[in-house]
């Protein structure tokens, strides 16, 4: 797979085992309008995000007027520097927290616009991996000539003091838990993974375990925005990021600059509401795939005239059997695939259209030739494990960030079996596991300091929702809620496939975006592209 579409692929806590808060309903085909009905009124029954004052308290003015001393690294044209932001903001002389930050500085030509930060979601992902793979050479030559391309690790998150909490050969076994348990033994290994899970990370990082929320990730955005001499934030954030967006505006409403929003989280959902939601997403996704399979000569899941239905039962069959009897990969650390691997590497291709193809391939050679090779290459991918079990720390930062930001959607497994049907419901092929996947939270070392809320954002310039029709991950009704909340958005819809739009092939959405950058105008709202 193309590696840069592998960066591309922003999670939002989709992760079997490390799901959490992120995990639709079924995407809003015909309405270009806000949301109605229950959805609006379940939206206005939760609190606003309160903006902060417009001053900067006098403790947080030496973070304010820091300089970053930028130095060359990764690759010709990319600059690192470090800043310092408060570990905890109630009581700025607690300690700091060090911020890496990168750039490429404007191209030209044209005049200069100011700083552009990027972030590609997760909540986990690398800002700074994803601006030296491809945002800072591959957005829009537009908009990198007039901008200086900026990425900010979040505090936790790859080079920004990153949380660990398994090693490598823990971390695989962790991966392998089976998240479908059939009885009360195997749901009490399932909660022994979890807790052992949250044990390494409070034993990792008791301290900073508890300042890694969205809320404080968006407050230290503005002492980078302060740090590079920009009045106004500019911005584009994808999936997660779209969350950690919009909070920056709700926060800081008078110093929200251009901002695009892609792929859109409804900042005003319970956990287990943003869970069941995205577990259907993923549902409408995989009808798409299940569709289009059956018209292709090498479906391994029925021909012409299957209906998604039956695909879906014969995967689901296909999983069953592995929880029994896993099948070789030949990898080289001794890796078979189990059911939990082999359902995430399916959920993994679901992200991007363009991965169908290698997801039938994956599914063949599994399925008839009994190797699981292929499946194994996607839910690595997806888990960032390189070779030798060496894992990136983002399903580390998905858990802390999002156990912080939510209380959890289950108390305990009680709670889950409860929910079952309705997760059977939203997705007969995926809803089970996504289910157990949800309990995570419930044994975090650290309680939430974070709640559903509305983010308003009054008095911000207008501001760039973009919802996918067949998002997986962050469904299309996530956009319209969010457009829904805040009071300058703008929302602009692709009719397709794939998780977020921008820069995946629309001309029409490009174009939208591109214009907002340069020009400052948005596009109509409710304008609508395929």
């Amino acid at each position: 797979m193309d590696t840069r579409r592998i960066l591309r692929r922003t999670r939002t806590g989709a992760c079997l085992l490390a799901a959490v808060a992120l995990l639709t309903s079924g995407c809003s085909f015909g309405s270009t309008t806000r949301p109605v009905g229950s959805a609006a009124a379940a939206a206005e029954e939760v609190p606003a995000l309160t903006p902060l004052p417009r001053s900067t308290p006098a403790a947080l003015e030496p973070y304010y007027e820091q300089k970053p001393a930028w130095r060359d690294c990764g690759a010709p044209g990319f600059q690192c520097a470090t800043l310092k932001a408060p570990l905890d903001y109630a009581e700025p002389s607690a300690g700091d927290v060090r911020l890496a930050v990168a750039r490429k500085k404007a191209t030209g030509p044209g005049k200069r616009l100011g700083s552009l930060l990027v972030n590609p979601g997760g909540p986990g992902g690398s800002a700074i991996g994803y601006l030296q793979a491809y945002a800072g050479v591959g957005y829009p030559a537009g908009v990198r000539a007039r901008y200086d391309m900026v990425a900010v690790d979040p505090r936790g998150v790859a080079r920004s003091e990153p949380v660990e909490c398994l090693d490598g050969p823990a971390m695989d076994a962790y991966t392998r838990t089976d998240v479908t348990p059939d009885d009360a033994g195997e749901i009490d290994t399932l909660v022994a993974a979890y807790k052992k899970f949250a044990e390494g990370c409070g034993a990792d990082a008791p301290k900073l375990l508890r300042h890694v929320s969205t809320v404080e990730a968006a407050r230290d955005m503005d002492i980078v925005r302060a740090a590079l001499g920009d009045w106004k934030l500019h911005y584009v954030g994808a999936s997660y990021g779209t969350f950690l967006g919009a909070t920056y505006a709700g926060l800081f409403p008078h110093r929200a600059g251009r901002l695009v929003l892609d792929g859109a989280v409804d900042p005003s959902l319970p956990a287990r509401r943003l869970n069941l939601e995205q577990t259907a997403g993923f549902d409408t996704a995989f009808t798409a795939f299940a569709k289009d399979c059956v018209r292709q000569s090498d479906c391994p899941l029925g021909g012409r005239g299957t209906t998604p239905a039956q695909v879906g039962e014969r995967l689901k069959a296909f999983f069953a059997g592995l929880d029994t009897r896993p099948v070789p990969t030949g990898d080289a650390d001794g890796r078979n695939l189990t059911e939990s691997l082999a359902t995430m590497g399916v959920i993994a291709a679901l992200y991007d259209e363009s991965a169908w193809q290698q997801l039938r391939e994956a599914l063949t050679a599994a399925m008839r030739e009994k190797d699981g090779a292929g499946l194994l290459v996607l839910a690595d991918g997806y888990y960032e494990r390189g070779a030798g079990a060496d894992f990136s720390n983002l399903m580390f930062a998905n858990a802390a960030v999002n156990c912080l930001d939510l209380p959890p959607a289950f108390d305990s497994p009680d709670e889950v079996r409860r929910a079952l049907p309705d997760f059977r419901k939203a997705s007969p092929v995926f809803g089970e596991g996504l289910a157990w996947a949800s309990l995570n939270c419930a044994y975090w070392p650290v309680r939430a300091t974070g709640e559903a809320q509305r983010i308003e954002a009054k008095g911000a310039a207008p501001i760039v929702v973009v919802g996918t029709t067949r998002d997986p991950a962050t469904p299309y009704r996530w956009a319209e809620a969010l457009a829904g909340q805040l009071s300058s958005a703008r929302l602009l819809t692709y009719e397709g496939d794939g998780h977020t739009a921008y820069g995946r092939g629309s001309d029409c959405i490009d174009s939208a975006i591109n214009a907002y950058l340069l020009d400052g105008t948005p596009p109509t709202d409710g304008k609508r592209c395929s």
